[in-house]
């Protein structure tokens, strides 16, 4: 990484209050940019828009989404607007390019019934992992948390008795999440058994609250991995992703009448519009609520 990049993202985290995982996106973005110029043998300052669709075409072409490519756009721009700034460059060719348009898609849910059965089948499990395994399903599930934060919890993160979860979101910005009596047993059965156990098998000792076999605190790779493992142990593949855990909490919430503004607190979505993609429930409830609620329509 060339010194500028490096004061770039220095000034991303320090003057700009960039979380992390931003920051590193931006990193790789700007890197691949690089890569492209030095392939093409094109200096940095002699970038112009051509350059930069042909190296939006290359991506897509490669498979990049059009997600990615969007954030790669919005990286570069910032980046080039750091150089003009502080005078490395003279323009910014990315003022000219426009943000790509996305397709807009809903997010994938579980239905109530489904949930269900994965709890009640992973539960049936009698390996050593199987608490282990079922806290992570309830926790994502329960509490709607993304799997990076679920990742980072400690033990002092969690208030076992007011079942509440202290949660560092984006930006280290910090939210209390409550829990279902539920999720209450089943993380005093984790605390007091399998993770004892896990703590065991490491010379280091740790705070973290969700361990990996070897007692290191997990990865969000290693949750990932694990929700694969899991579907394979109980023969429910419903396709897991930590994300789909999240919207069936928050899906489920407004169609059992939660207010937008507290499931977007809930979440800690910075603004509603984010929240707003769940308004589109699924086609069989509002159908349901059509019926139930319309004078008119019921069937005699």
């Amino acid at each position: 990484m060339n010194k500028i990049l490096s004061d770039f993202l220095d000034n991303l985290k320090f003057n700009g209050n960039y979380s992390q995982r931003t920051i590193d996106s931006y990193c790789r973005d700007i890197e691949k940019f690089h890569i492209f110029l030095a392939n093409e043998d094109i200096k940095f300052d002699d970038v112009d828009p051509q350059i930069i669709r042909n190296f939006l075409s290359k991506e897509l072409e490669s498979g990049v989404s059009k997600r990615s490519c969007k954030r790669r756009i919005s990286a570069l721009r910032k980046y080039y607007s750091y150089l003009v700034e502080h005078d490395y460059i003279s323009r910014n060719p990315f003022t000219l390019i426009d943000s790509m348009k996305l397709e807009k898609t809903y997010p994938q849910v579980l239905y109530k019934d489904q949930v269900k059965e994965l709890l009640t089948e992973n539960r049936k499990r009698n390996d050593h992992l199987m608490l282990r395994d079922q806290v992570i399903l309830e926790i994502l599930y329960f509490t709607g948390i993304r799997v990076f934060e679920l990742a980072g919890l400690k033990t002092q993160d969690i208030n076992i008795n007011q079942r509440t979860i202290r949660v560092f979101g984006k930006g280290a910005k910090e939210r209390i999440v409550p829990f279902s009596l539920q999720c209450q047993k089943t993380i005093k059965e984790y605390l007091s058994t399998t993770r004892l156990k896990l703590l065991k098998t490491s010379k280091e000792k740790t705070n973290a609250f969700i361990l990996n076999d070897n007692g290191h605190q997990i990865t969000t790779r290693g949750i990932e991995y694990i929700l694969d493992q899991i579907e394979i142990k109980t023969g429910e593949f419903m396709e897991i992703h930590p994300h789909m855990l999240r919207h069936s909490f928050a899906t489920h919430l407004l169609e059992n009448g939660a207010n937008l503004r507290v499931i977007q607190e809930l979440l800690g979505h910075s603004s509603i519009d984010s929240t707003q993609i769940y308004t589109h429930v699924s086609q069989e409830t509002l159908t349901k609520t059509y019926f139930n609620a319309h004078p008119r329509a019921k069937k005699k």
